[in-house]
C-alpha cells in the first residue's frame, strides 16, 4: 500500500503548529498503524530529519497512551479499537490519512502528536484512596456483590483513561473518563465509605481543570475503545448530586 499522511507537527505547546505531508511506502495491510508510523519515522531518522513524536506503550489496547485523531476521529473510524490496534488493512492503497492529537485545552501539546494528559491523573487522586484495608487476598465471594452491580462496575473499569472522550466531546468534556472512574467503586463494597467525599472531589476537580460540561451529545461513548455507556454519565451526576447535598 502507498498512503500520504497529513501529520500535525509542533514543537511544543508555544509553537502555532502545522500540517506536513508525508509519503509512505510498500506498507502491509498487515501492519498496525503505530507500526506504519515506525516505518515512516525510521526513514526520516536515516534522512536527518526530526522523527514524528507519538505516545505508545503496551501496544496491545490496555494502556490507553496511544491515542490520536484519525481522519477527524479519534482513534479512527474503526470501532471500539485503539489506534495501536488499528490495522492498515482498514484504509484503501492511495489513501491520504490525516494525523492529528487530541484538541482540549486541559491537554496541551507536549510535541507532534503527543499530548500531556496529567490533567486526567489529577482527577484521580482527588478521589485519593479506598479506606478498605489491604491485607491478604480474600476469599472468593467473601463479600457478596449483586451480579448487576458487578456487571456495571467492571464495564466501568474498562476504561483506559486514553482521552479520545474528550478529544471527540464538542464541549472537551471528560464527564466519561470521571464517571466511569466514579462509577466503578461506587458500586462495589469497598468503594463505600468515601463514595460521597470521592465523587463530589473528582467532578470538582474535573472542573477545575478546565474540561467543558456533558451536553449529552454521545460522541464520547462513540469512540471509545471499552465502549462506556453513555449513563455512566447519569450515574455520576446523580452520585454529585447526592453528595453535594449531604449534610
Amino acid at each position: 500500500m502507498n498512503l500520504t499522511l497529513k501529520i500535525w507537527r509542533q514543537n511544543g505547546p508555544a509553537d502555532r503548529g502545522r500540517m506536513v505531508t508525508y509519503r509512505v511506502e510498500d506498507v502491509s495491510p498487515d501492519m498496525s498503524f503505530l507500526e506504519m508510523l515506525d516505518v515512516l519515522n525510521e526513514r526520516l531518522i536515516l534522512e536527518g530529519d526530526d522523527p514524528v513524536a507519538f505516545d505508545h506503550d503496551c501496544r496491545e489496547g490496555i494502556c490507553g497512551m496511544c491515542g490520536m485523531v484519525i481522519n477527524g476521529v479519534a482513534h479512527g473510524e474503526q470501532r471500539a479499537t485503539t489506534t495501536c490496534q488499528l490495522h492498515m488493512r482498514h484504509f484503501e492503497d492511495g489513501a491520504v490519512v490525516t494525523i492529528e492529537p487530541w484538541r482540549a485545552a486541559p491537554f496541551p501539546v507536549v510535541k507532534d502528536l503527543v499530548v500531556d494528559r496529567s490533567s486526567f491523573d489529577r482527577i484521580i487522586q482527588a478521589g485519593g484512596f479506598i479506606s478498605v484495608p489491604a491485607g491478604s487476598a480474600p476469599d472468593a465471594h467473601a463479600i457478596p456483590v449483586p451480579k448487576d452491580d458487578a456487571d456495571a462496575a467492571f464495564d466501568a473499569a474498562t476504561c483506559i483513561g486514553c482521552g479520545a472522550c474528550v478529544a471527540a466531546c464538542p464541549n472537551g468534556s471528560a464527564s466519561l473518563f470521571t464517571a466511569a472512574k466514579i462509577t466503578h467503586l461506587s458500586l462495589l463494597p469497598q468503594g463505600q465509605p468515601e463514595r460521597a467525599s470521592r465523587a463530589k472531589a473528582m467532578v470538582e476537580q474535573m472542573d477545575a481543570e478546565g474540561f467543558g460540561g456533558c451536553t449529552n451529545t454521545g460522541e464520547c461513548t462513540a469512540v471509545c475503545p471499552k465502549g462506556i455507556p453513555l449513563d455512566t454519565i447519569a450515574r455520576m451526576n446523580a452520585e454529585f448530586l447526592k453528595a453535594s447535598s449531604a449534610k
